[in-house]
């Protein structure tokens, strides 16, 4: 795996990602704010066709949209991230698509859970976000066409837009595909 814009602090531990972010990350194009950010953290491998990503993620959320989870890329015009965002003091299940305009969609977790579960899977020309809260049992969060590129980036993703960091930890992320590379 590789990184895109390297966090400050981070490490791997066993089946384990820990990092920090930096301040004033974020992935966003255009829509609503006005702005472009790419430089949000994404540790990533390419794979080609089909494949299904999973992760549990731990996040010390503390500042407006605070956000990780995991990250399909083609391009800075042509990304899906999804995960925790976390918006005034509640965690929310986030899907945002990126085909040159930014989306969001939200789903709020009242209960600010210690740790989310995601999975995402590519079928053909259709990316599935699904989220658990206890790692059993699977909700359907965004169903969403990005890309009919081959070869995409996928893994993990955390940013800090208004914050000044925060940690998160990354557990037992697999993917799984026909063809992984990196």
């Amino acid at each position: 795996m590789e990184w895109f814009n390297e966090p400050p602090v981070w490490k791997e531990r066993g089946n384990a990602l820990d990092i920090t972010t930096a301040p004033k990350t974020d992935f966003w194009r255009k829509t609503h704010y006005g702005f472009i950010r790419d430089n949000g953290h994404f540790y990533y491998q390419r794979v080609s066709g089909d494949f299904a990503a999973d992760v549990r993620v731990i996040g010390q959320y503390r500042d407006l949209y605070d956000q990780a989870g995991l990250m399909v890329r083609l391009d800075e015009q042509h990304w899906m991230k999804c995960g925790i965002e976390y918006v005034h003091g509640v965690q929310q299940a986030s899907a945002v698509v990126t085909r040159d305009y930014s989306d969001w969609s939200v789903t709020p977790l009242h209960q600010n859970p210690a740790s989310i579960s995601l999975r995402v899977s590519r079928h053909g020309d259709a990316l599935e976000v699904h989220y658990s809260l206890d790692g059993q049992t699977y909700t359907l969060l965004r169903l969403a066409h990005l890309t009919l590129e081959e070869t995409l980036q996928v893994g993990l993703m955390a940013c800090s837009p208004d914050g000044s960091g925060f940690a998160v930890s990354f557990e037992n992320y697999t993917l799984r595909a026909d063809t992984v590379r990196g």
